[in-house]
């Protein structure tokens, strides 16, 4: 029954996802505009930045200000108290492979609280404390079953656990319900000056603010290594982990899958999904201020080559699927190459090739990797496995 009722809410979903995309939608390149990128190795007075020392003074906090004033709001970092509770532990799960723990994350301010919900499996041969993946979820929490009863390739924590690697995940609705009318039930109600502010977070920063929580929790349990986890999401959990990592610079690699639009993909390309049609969908996603952007991309004073460059020198994995244009491949790929300047400061070579590399050819090496998959807009195995590599080829290297 679980496992039909799966299906049922994946294609209600697929068939919700198509009935949002206007007829209109670019899918030819031809038809993309002539763009030019904002600088990201130049600060608004138009000082060039030629240092890593720079960038982190001069241009890496006005980048960041620019996306959280114009975009996606602040992740707040104040709050009056944490508290990590066990729930559940089974020391024995996928027949003694892992230890499982469900961690309660309880966060108080100004006399409220909201609690998230933490499964995390750890592999139970570790001789030394685990690195780990942190998944946002965005799917249905049976994707993420601690009972194993319900298994699904969004989520195979046994493949993880097999490589040697924790595995955790946090569903969205415990920081923000997907919901235009609903989002402000969870973290915002500890932050309701940002719902009063134009330029205030949203839900996807309130689902980034989630993953620091457990970063924080990390901290404090001795068979997690916090010093290499890697934040992964899918689709709109993609744009939240990016994010994220640009915000919290604790998590060791940042992994966006299929984000698209307002994600790793650039926004002035023009093609698949727009701001306009973001905002129109999803108006509980990114800040007010954002909507002034609605069919005028080329005014923003940033573009997602820019969120990248805020997360290095930390490796960052984008990734695209060859039926779902909607998410710009391209200019995912695109998006990649134009923080590779900045990557470089730091004495950091891509690997990446001039031009995209062809369907399951997928690039691992870091600090910047890409993958297009054949198939549709889903996180599956295959996508795993490579963020398995990628996670090895870095860790080995450093």
């Amino acid at each position: 029954m679980k496992s039909l009722l799966s299906i049922f809410f994946i294609v209600i979903s697929a068939l919700s996802i198509k009935a949002q995309r206007p007829a209109t939608t670019n899918y030819d390149e031809a038809k993309v505009p002539v763009y030019t990128l904002p600088e990201v190795l130049k600060t608004g007075s138009g000082k060039a930045i030629k240092s890593a020392k720079a960038w982190e003074k001069l241009r890496r906090p006005e980048v960041l200000e620019l996306f959280a004033e114009n975009i996606y709001g602040p992740i707040p970092k104040d709050f009056d108290e944490i508290k990590f509770s066990l729930k559940n532990e089974d020391r024995n799960s996928m027949n003694g492979k892992a230890h499982l723990k469900e961690v309660l994350i309880e966060v108080f301010r100004n006399h409220k609280r909201i609690a998230i919900n933490l499964t995390l499996f750890i592999p139970n041969n570790a001789k030394s404390p685990s690195p780990a993946f942190l998944l946002i979820n965005n799917r249905g929490k049976e994707n993420t079953d601690p009972t194993r009863l319900v298994k699904s390739e969004f989520w195979p924590a046994e493949v993880l656990i097999e490589s040697g690697y924790a595995i955790a995940a946090i569903h969205v609705s415990d920081m923000a319900p997907d919901d235009k009318n609903e989002f402000m039930n969870g973290v915002l109600q500890l932050y309701p000056e940002q719902l009063n502010a134009n330029n205030g977070m949203r839900a996807i920063a309130a689902w980034g603010w989630g993953a620091s929580r457990v970063m924080d929790y990390f901290e404090t349990d001795p068979q997690i290594d916090a010093k290499r986890v890697a934040i992964t999401g899918h689709s709109r959990g993609g744009k939240a982990s990016l994010w994220a990592a640009a915000n919290d610079q604790r998590f060791a690699l940042c992994i966006s899958n299929c984000s698209g639009n307002t994600g790793a993909a650039l926004a002035r390309r023009q093609f698949g999904e727009r701001v306009k049609v973001i905002n129109t969908t999803f108006p509980h996603w990114f800040n007010t201020n954002y909507k002034k952007y609605n069919d005028h991309e080329e005014l923003l004073p940033v573009d997602q080559h820019m969120l990248i460059s805020l997360i290095a020198p930390r490796p960052v994995y984008a990734t695209n699927a060859s039926e779902d244009l909607w998410a710009d491949p391209k200019g995912t790929f695109l998006s990649l190459k134009n923080a590779e300047n900045v990557y470089g400061l730091y004495g950091k070579k891509s690997k990446l090739p001039e031009v995209a590399p062809g369907l399951n050819t997928p690039i691992t090496e870091p600090p910047l990797a890409y993958h297009n998959r054949e198939g549709k807009h889903d996180l599956r195995v295959y996508d795993w496995k490579q963020f398995i590599r990628f996670a090895d080829n870095y860790y080995r290297k450093k």
